[in-house]
């Protein structure tokens, strides 16, 4: 059920689901260039990583050095998505547009950040090289 709703609210984010010659108008988003680094995290549980150069690296406080491999980006008509395999298991990240905050920290992010592991949904900020948080460097 969640890999459903996960799959639904994903497509209608990055593909934008609209019929007729108004999706057909519209372009793929443009807001993170293929060559910025992307950086993500998220709380409850504890989770970050980024992604650069077409290799994904995830870690956790269990694998602080984290796990890198690779990952296939695409975007949608709302935003990037990046997927792999991490450890056997599907690793789905979408970014989206919007003020994001961790709840924990006074940093403001610029994207939303939805994480599907298997069957299990994580939901978080990200930013990029280009694009970065505000607020402290170190919260």
């Amino acid at each position: 059920m969640r890999n459903a709703l996960f799959a639904c609210a994903s497509a209608a984010l990055l593909a934008g689901c609209q019929a007729g010659e108004e999706a057909a108008r519209r372009e793929a988003f443009d807001g993170i260039p293929a060559d910025d680094i992307v950086h993500f995290s998220g709380t409850e549980p504890f989770w970050n990583g980024n992604i650069e150069d077409g290799y994904a690296s995830y870690a956790t406080p269990a694998n602080p050095e984290g796990t890198r491999f690779a990952v296939e980006r695409f975007s949608g008509l709302n935003g990037a998505g990046y997927s792999g395999t991490l450890d056997g298991a599907t690793f789905d990240l979408t970014i989206t547009p919007g003020t994001c905050s961790d709840g924990m920290s006074d940093r403001s992010y610029p994207y939303t950040a939805t994480l599907l592991i298997g069957d299990e949904m994580r939901e978080g900020c990200a930013w990029t090289a280009r694009q970065p948080f505000s607020g402290p460097a170190t919260p």
